[in-house]
C-alpha cells in the first residue's frame, strides 16, 4: 500500500491529464557510456523519462557549443540536472531510478553525462535536433566537440532543485542543487519555458502498470 501511494504521487507530479505521451531513455544500458535512444523527437507537452540502468551518472543540459559545461554557464537558459544517481542503489532494492522532464517547446536540447570523462567518450544525446537541411548542428557533431572538451562540469551553475540523487524519492525535486527547494522554470530565449518535473525518483516495475491505468502512453 506505501508503494502503490508513492507511485500515484509520481504520476501526479509528472502529467495533469491522461494520455501523455512518455518517451522513456535509458541510461548506461547493458552498463555502456550510452543514452539508448540518444537521437529522440518528442511534441510540446509530452515527456521523457531517463532510467538509469547502471553505474553512477547524470542528465545534463548543455549547448551544443559547449557540450560538457552545464547550458546556465554560456547562455541565459537555467537548464536541468538530475545530479549523480548511482542505479546500483536502487537495483539493489529491486527499484529504478528516474529523472523525467516536461518538454514545452521544440528547441533542441543537447544532453551528457557529467561523470568523469563520459561526455568526453561521447556518452551524449540531442533531444528535437535541427532539421533545417545543411545544419552542422547533429548529434554526430556535438559528440565530436565533446571528444575535444578540456573541462567536465557536474552541475556548476544550476538552479536549486531537489534531491539529486536515487535517494531523491518518487516525484523528487530536480537538479543537484539543494533538496527540497523548488524547481525553476527554464527561460528560454524564445521566451517559452522548459521545466523538468518529477526528477529523480525511484519506480519499482509495477509501477507502469499504474501509469497504463492513469492513461500514459509509454514508448520504451
Amino acid at each position: 500500500m506505501q508503494f502503490a501511494t508513492l507511485a500515484l504521487a509520481a504520476l501526479a507530479s509528472v502529467a495533469s491529464a491522461q494520455n501523455t505521451r512518455v518517451t522513456v531513455v535509458r541510461v548506461a544500458q547493458n552498463g555502456s557510456l550510452t543514452y539508448t535512444p540518444n537521437d529522440i523527437r518528442v511534441n510540446v507537452g509530452e515527456m521523457v523519462q531517463f532510467q538509469f540502468a547502471a553505474g553512477n551518472h547524470t542528465v545534463t543540459q548543455s549547448t551544443f557549443d559547449q557540450p560538457c559545461q552545464p547550458i546556465a554557464m554560456h547562455s541565459n537558459v537555467t537548464g536541468f540536472h538530475s545530479g549523480f544517481v548511482p542505479a546500483a542503489a536502487s537495483a539493489a532494492q529491486n527499484q529504478m531510478s528516474i529523472f523525467t522532464i516536461n518538454v514545452t517547446n521544440t528547441n533542441p536540447m543537447w544532453i551528457y553525462c557529467a561523470q568523469g570523462r563520459h561526455c568526453e567518450n561521447g556518452m551524449v544525446m540531442v533531444i528535437n535536433a535541427p532539421t533545417a537541411a545543411g545544419t552542422n548542428r547533429t548529434l554526430a557533431n556535438y559528440r565530436a566537440l565533446a571528444a575535444q572538451a578540456n573541462t567536465v562540469v557536474p552541475g556548476g551553475g544550476l538552479a536549486p532543485g531537489g534531491g539529486g540523487g536515487a535517494n531523491g524519492g518518487v516525484g523528487g525535486g530536480i537538479g543537484g542543487g539543494i533538496p527540497g527547494t523548488t524547481p525553476d522554470s527554464t527561460a528560454n530565449p524564445n521566451g517559452s519555458t522548459n521545466t523538468p518535473t518529477a526528477g529523480a525518483g525511484i519506480l519499482a516495475p509495477a509501477t507502469y502498470m499504474l501509469m497504463a491505468a492513469a492513461g500514459f502512453a509509454i514508448l520504451l
